[in-house]
């Protein structure tokens, strides 16, 4: 279940998947199969291709994208959540979530 967002911007990151660009959006996120993590860093992109290269870019296997029509996303969490934002600059999520 998803915490800490907004309807705002739920809605502009499924925009930005939807027209085939690559999106980022963290919130908090309780799951009993990750019990240490607090938040999760949904990537998504429209395009498969593109959202597959993107995992390999950075080191992670496209496999794990959850292809959910019409929102595919790969789920980030730990260390490289905190490695990918940084190096996307997404550093408003990073200080938000307290992930830095």
């Amino acid at each position: 279940m998803a915490f800490g967002i907004t309807r705002r911007e739920m809605d502009s990151w499924k925009n930005t998947v939807a027209q085939g660009e690559i999106a980022f959006l963290t919130h908090y996120w309780l799951d009993p199969r990750f019990p240490d993590m607090r938040t999760v860093t949904k990537v998504g992109c429209s395009d498969l291709a593109k959202l597959s290269r993107w995992c390999l870019d950075n080191g992670l296997n496209p496999r794990y994208i959850h292809n959910r029509d019409p929102f595919p996303h790969f789920d980030l969490l730990g260390p490289k959540q905190r490695e990918l934002l940084l190096k996307a600059n997404k550093l408003d999520q990073l200080e938000r979530f307290r992930l830095i």
